[in-house]
């Protein structure tokens, strides 16, 4: 019992940390302290070198979601509402939280670790010494770099996503690209593509917040920078799904009591 007690006690102070964090990064960010060729670097981390699997996830999605979506809507004969049914679904939702996810699990794990052992071994203690903020070094342009990069990703993902459709449509259903095209045309709306870049731009500042947040908390040595790692990502993926669903009810939903 005691050990569970503990492990709340330690995610309850790492989730004000990250609050705290959060704060100071909006605040030297108004300063005009960043580093730009960190920012660069970063850039390329959250972006190019992670690619790769986000759109080999969004195109299976994509097929995946039309396959279930098609079987049901082809057994009433609504063919042309396959496209739309896929829009709402995957282009408002499943897009940013699928590349939010893998980013998670990719940069943020990465960021955490690689925080967390310059504090295991006093790097960071030498950065004050030589009059250097950590925060301006290691957290901002890690921030800025995912702020920016992971509504690029998002959009990727959504177009591999769309793909992914087309083909399962064509392929198993027999539903014409142009039909599923003019579908999820019909359906979204051009805000639909901002709300998109938004939640990316949320969503990139989560993961890299929660990724900084742990590695700088990190205490003790080797297993607990692999432990910080990990809770960085599940903390992470709650984060996005807690903040997705507020997000959609202030963007899509106006209920009524």
């Amino acid at each position: 019992m005691q050990p569970q007690k503990k492990f709340e006690q330690s995610c309850i102070v790492r989730c004000f940390a990250a609050i705290l964090l959060c704060g100071q990064v909006w605040l030297h960010l108004l300063q005009g302290k960043t580093y730009y060729r960190k920012i660069l670097q970063h850039m390329v981390t959250a972006g190019p070198t992670s690619i790769s699997p986000v759109l080999l996830v969004s195109g299976f999605a994509g097929m995946i979601f039309t396959i279930q979506t098609a079987r049901e809507l082809v057994r009433f004969g609504a063919v042309n509402a396959v496209g739309g049914a896929f829009a709402l679904a995957f282009c408002r939702e499943l897009a940013p939280i699928l590349t939010a996810s893998i980013l998670a699990g990719q940069v943020g794990s990465a960021y955490a670790a690689e925080i967390g052992a310059m504090r295991v071994t006093e790097q960071i203690d030498a950065l004050y010494m030589l009059k250097t903020d950590p925060i301006d070094y290691l957290v901002l342009p890690r921030v800025i770099a995912c702020c920016l990069m992971m509504p690029f990703m998002t959009v990727f993902a959504l177009f591999m996503g769309i793909i992914g459709g087309v083909f399962a449509g064509s392929q198993f259903y027999q539903i014409l690209p142009e039909t599923f095209l003019e579908s999820v045309r019909n359906f979204l709306e051009p805000s639909d593509l901002f709300i998109v870049l938004l939640k990316g731009f949320i969503f990139g500042a989560l993961v890299a917040i929660n990724g900084c947040s742990w590695g700088l908390t990190t205490k003790g040595g080797a297993k607990e920078v692999g432990e910080s790692a990990t809770k960085a990502v599940v903390t992470t993926w709650i984060s996005i799904f807690i903040m997705d669903f507020f997000l959609s009810l202030l963007l899509f939903e106006h209920p009524t009591f």
